[in-house]
């Protein structure tokens, strides 16, 4: 078995892994301003941003939940993989081929099961695609072009076909050096009688991409009538895929989605492409499963989620009675959204893929543009049916849509809304219709908390209910500059120089400052002649345990409170200031030792003493001065 990884190959991945590409495949960044680069934070709820990346140092950390690291701890902890998992993606993607310490290169057995897992379905991707051009594939291409896709659409989306045999898809595999046991875990491969067999058969397929484009699962349809499974079969659970929190399609979608600030939510595979190929770039779908809080999470990120009312989720489900029910399901989400969620649906039933084989690319856009608020469609679907033409069925239909509209959380929202469906019932009485909704409210959000909108607080992820009690004040000015200080010396060592390496660590009040100091003295000081990123990699590295650690990388992303005609002089200042305590301390000292002493007695050594004293004095008086422009 391969051995650890060398280090001058790790140092090399993450100088190739570009950190704000790599996160970049997660969420949308933007510029947050001081070289830094913000978003929504994929590790926790929340409704602002509070994730930074800093490229300069190859760090990220979020204020939010108190995680971060570099672009491997990313990897490791969105993917759950280990560290040496991590950097053989990175080293993958960046044409790295890693040595490790027992000599050689590493031998694909030897990789981590995730990649594995990863490079077998590329394997298979490529298998299906090159069988659809088959003979026996006919089904399949007929399929395809029935619904207006050519051989170059498929190409595009990677869609493939899986042959009829039992093990088609698995001798290939074998072929190519995977294990049988790999190919079952992957969900490529079922257990049968005589060993593993294919799990799609006589389907059509499409790769189903994570958002950093590597294929993890399939979505198979049936094209054979003597196929007695169900019309998609999909990948199962497995170490890589979970149906819950894939959309497929994001992966194409994301820098459009991103860029228009838009997301589509269809139902189907071939809905998504026959989005994009009419020109609606941002259409996404589940993968066998609702659109559930674990989509809304990605989404969002992508969307950078925090503007209310600026971007836009538009659903697209069929005018049928299931496409309503599948609408009203989205309404229970949509406020987990802080961006305007919309309804578009087709009044003839058909969905974007028939749309656009029956009318053309522009109805897909249409259809899109004649987007209904989400709220507005779920009021008006349960008002529906009933006789408005009579005070008894208007009653009833106020009866049936006033949960409704009592259920917006955002209070400005709800009112409007309750005024609306005053006017679309008839009822010409607004204070009646707003007092049946707010007894609606009360009794069913009896102790909701707000948010910014009125609404229900997030579900986010919140610390410790209590917290141990920190042994300094942290709203102290002297520990802020500490900090400040700190800052500096990750960030901007050059700007310091020796006279910070001059200062021990027992002169910062803060214990975890202290620590801080003494990580960088083990790293050489701030005179060590090394670049940004790794200066900061140096210091994470000489940490003596994860609390050090993160606090340097909390320290190398959060920005400096510049207070200063310079950053020379900013520093030059914060030195002043610390140096000043440590010359005020000894000034104490030395009072003390003065109470203590005869002068009558102990001339020579009060004298001593006493000009000592006077010297002191003299050079805190400098210092007060020169730090006067940190205050």
């Amino acid at each position: 078995m391969a051995g650890r990884i060398r280090n001058e190959d790790i140092a090399l991945v993450r100088e190739r892994s570009p950190i704000a590409e790599v996160v970049g495949e997660y969420l949308q960044l933007r510029n947050a301003g001081g070289g830094n680069l913000k978003g929504l934070c994929p590790f926790h709820d929340e409704k602002t941003p509070s994730f930074n990346v800093t490229p300069a140092r190859g760090l990220w950390f979020c204020f939010g939940c108190s995680n971060g690291g570099d672009v491997i701890k990313f990897v490791q902890e969105i993917d759950h993989l280990s560290f040496t998992e991590a950097v053989e993606r990175l080293a993958a993607k960046a044409g790295i081929q890693l040595r490790y310490e027992e000599g050689g290169y590493t031998p694909r057995r030897d990789a981590g099961q995730r990649a594995r897992l990863i490079e077998a379905h590329r394997a298979a991707a490529e298998f299906y695609a090159e069988q659809l051009t088959s003979p026996e594939a006919l089904a399949g291409r007929k399929f395809l072009s029935e619904r207006g896709f050519e051989a170059a659409d498929a190409e595009r989306f990677g869609v493939g076909y899986a042959p009829r045999e039992w093990e088609a898809l698995v001798r290939h595999l074998r072929g190519r050096g995977f294990a049988d046991r790999d190919l079952v875990a992957a969900g490529l491969a079922r257990e049968g009688r005589r060993g593993p067999i294919d799990r799609f058969r006589g389907r059509l397929v499409w790769p189903i991409r994570d958002l950093s484009g590597d294929v993890i699962g399939f979505g198979a349809r049936k094209l054979y009538d003597e196929d007695d499974g169900p019309k998609y079969l999909n990948t199962p659970e497995t170490p890589l895929f979970h149906k819950g929190s894939v959309l497929y399609g994001a992966d194409l979608a994301k820098k459009e989605i991103a860029r228009r600030r838009q997301a589509v939510v269809v139902e189907g595979y071939t809905d998504v492409m026959a989005c994009h190929l009419a020109g609606v770039p941002t259409a996404i779908a589940t993968c066998g499963t609702s659109f559930g809080a674990e989509h809304i999470k990605i989404l969002r990120r992508l969307l950078m989620d925090q503007d209310e009312f600026r971007g836009e989720v538009i659903f697209t489900f069929d005018g049928d009675s299931a496409g309503q029910r599948a609408a009203l399901r989205a309404f229970d989400e949509e406020q987990r959204f802080v961006t305007q969620t919309f309804v578009a649906v087709q009044p003839d039933g058909l969905d974007p893929c028939d749309l656009r084989v029956r009318y053309g690319d522009a109805a897909v856009r249409d259809l899109v543009a004649s987007r209904l608020p989400l709220f507005e469609f779920a009021i008006r679907s349960r008002i529906e049916g009933y006789d408005l033409d009579t005070a008894e069925g208007r009653l009833a239909a106020l009866d049936a849509a006033a949960p409704v509209v009592a259920s917006i959380k955002d209070r400005a929202l709800r009112q409007m809304y309750a005024i609306s469906l005053d006017r679309w019932l008839g009822i010409m009485d607004e204070q009646f219709v707003l007092r049946r909704v707010r007894e609606l409210s009360a009794r069913q959000r009896p102790g909701a908390r707000t948010n910014g909108r009125g609404g229900a607080a997030a579900g986010g992820a919140r610390g410790p209910a209590e917290r141990q009690r920190p042994s300094y004040d942290p709203h102290d000015p002297d520990v802020q500059r500490e900090r400040e200080l700190l800052k500096l010396a990750v960030q901007r060592p050059a700007v310091l120089g020796p006279e910070f390496d001059q200062i021990p660590a027992e002169d910062f009040l803060a214990p975890p400052h202290a620590a801080v100091r003494q990580v960088i003295a083990a790293a050489g000081g701030v005179t060590v002649p090394v670049g940004a990123a790794e200066w900061a990699a140096l210091l994470r590295e000489h940490a003596p345990n994860d609390q050090v650690r993160d606090l340097i990388t909390r320290l190398a992303v959060e920005p400096v409170l510049f207070a200063g005609d310079s950053d020379d002089r900013y520093a030059a200042d914060l030195l002043a200031r610390i140096k000043e305590r440590q010359v005020t301390r000894l000034i104490a000292d030395i009072k003390s030792k003065l109470a203590r002493l005869n002068p009558a007695e102990q001339v020579e050594e009060y004298n001593r003493l006493f000009g000592d004293l006077v010297a002191l004095e003299q050079q805190r008086r400098e210092l007060r001065e020169r730090g006067l422009g940190s205050q």
